[in-house]
């Protein structure tokens, strides 16, 4: 998953808007919800690119958010979404294993242990990826 994080980073880094539709996260990063659920919902409301821009082995989808959408998640800037839903149709698979039968997150500016005590302090069951200096990964998933 790093090599897919770095890749990203400097996609949208690039793409950082000027002006923006600003929307939280945090609600269903305490792991209450399905990865299709999940996506489906940024989907619809246009904040993510519906197509992935990348797509691991493991099956998780890339998706890019939309130019005019300032996404967080904890009061860090989004700037990935990740999914997968074993047997949908919204997801392309992986040539490997499936990580989940459902998954889900966002990658995040942010440092590990701010980002720790940020999902610690919400009451969140996500998962805490490093990725790389200030990079993280905030994921939810169901076996």
């Amino acid at each position: 998953m790093n090599r897919l994080f770095a890749a990203l980073l400097f996609t949208a880094a690039a793409a950082l808007p000027l002006s923006s539709l600003a929307v939280e996260l945090d609600a269903p990063l305490v792991c209450n919800e399905s990865g299709h659920q999940f996506i489906a919902d940024l989907m619809q409301q246009q904040l993510i690119n519906p197509k992935p821009t990348h797509v691991e082995r493991n099956s998780i989808n890339a998706f890019s958010p939309m130019p005019d959408a300032h996404l967080t998640a904890f009061g860090f800037r989004v700037f990935a979404v990740v999914g997968f839903e074993k047997d949908d149709p919204m997801f392309r698979v992986g040539d490997g294993e499936p990580v989940a039968q459902s998954a889900y997150g966002v990658v995040v500016f942010g440092s590990d242990d701010k980002v720790k005590s940020a999902l610690e302090n919400a009451g969140s069951t996500a998962i805490m990826h490093h990725v790389a200096p200030l990079i993280t990964a905030i994921f939810c998933k169901r076996s």
